[in-house]
């Protein structure tokens, strides 16, 4: 296969787990670009093991993108072309890269995909639960009041959500997501894909919890969290509890603030909440 392999930078998705699951074109980018942008240079030297890769590593992270973007550019734009990895999967997503791409667009380079595996559309294929219509929010906030505040911006919306998460956090995540959704609302929990202890459950919450609580070791590993949407039933009960109290509540304070209660009390979108305020 031939290459234009002019300056340019390749943005390129590796395994997340199994090492057979990397695309030829992968290699063959991986193998003829003049050096290779790792996340983990220790990590990707694993891959590159076991496919004969000997391009050169340049550690790139979140602690030293900044500083290393202008280096970068100056060296795609000298006529050498670079590839980024991530540590597994399709890079940019929930990891280090956007400033690079950006950077590299307004400059003129040439941005070439090189798609491949990725945690969340493995897990979304595989999870049974609504996949034409989903939000991806990447990993939930580490602090339990932060996290509670998004969760509950997400109570209603009619589509699948999915998150990443940590297994530091996993069972405080499914806890804090049992407090805002309830017991009735259907949750796919995959972790390890591809890998040896790969695990895709769905259930609801009392029950996933009960699950990560019955063995220590079922809360190892990186998590895909997927949530059905909202009832109809309920997403309608929602929407006539807000008609009853919307009313009440703007005639005692300005649109902004009833909306801002209003939403907390339903569970509705506040942005939809002060639409409905300000018409009244």
């Amino acid at each position: 296969m031939a290459f234009n392999m002019s300056g340019l930078l390749y943005i390129v998705a590796t395994p997340i787990g199994n090492l057979s699951d990397i695309t030829i074109r992968a290699v063959e980018v991986l193998k003829k670009v003049d050096a290779v942008l790792a996340e983990d240079t220790r990590h990707t030297k694993k891959l590159f093991d076991h496919y004969e890769i000997d391009s050169p590593l340049i550690a790139f992270h979140e602690h030293n993108e900044n500083e290393k973007v202008n280096y970068i550019l100056a060296q795609i734009g000298s006529g050498k072309s670079l590839a980024l990895v991530s540590d597994a999967g399709t890079p940019l997503i929930s990891d280090p890269g956007y400033n690079l791409v950006l950077e590299a667009k307004k400059n003129g380079i040439s941005v070439v995909p090189i798609p491949g595996p990725s945690a969340l559309i493995a897990a979304l294929s595989s999870s049974g639960i609504e996949s034409n219509n989903f939000t991806f929010f990447g990993f939930l906030p580490s602090k339990q009041s932060a996290r509670l505040r998004l969760l509950k911006t997400k109570k209603s919306l009619n589509e699948t959500i999915v998150f990443y998460e940590s297994p530091k956090r996993i069972l405080a995540a499914l806890m804090d997501m049992l407090e805002v959704f309830g017991e009735k609302r259907q949750v796919c929990l995959a972790k390890e894909i591809t890998k040896s202890f790969e695990t895709i459950l769905n259930d609801n919450l009392v029950n996933l919890i009960e699950y990560l609580t019955s063995d220590s070791s079922h809360q190892k590993g990186e998590f895909v969290i997927i949530i059905s949407p909202v009832n109809k039933v309920d997403l309608d009960e929602a929407q006539v509890q807000l008609e009853k109290i919307l009313p009440i509540l703007c005639a005692e304070m300005g649109a902004s603030q009833a909306a801002k209660l209003a939403a907390k009390i339903t569970g509705i979108d506040k942005k939809h909440c002060y639409k409905r305020a300000i018409n009244l």
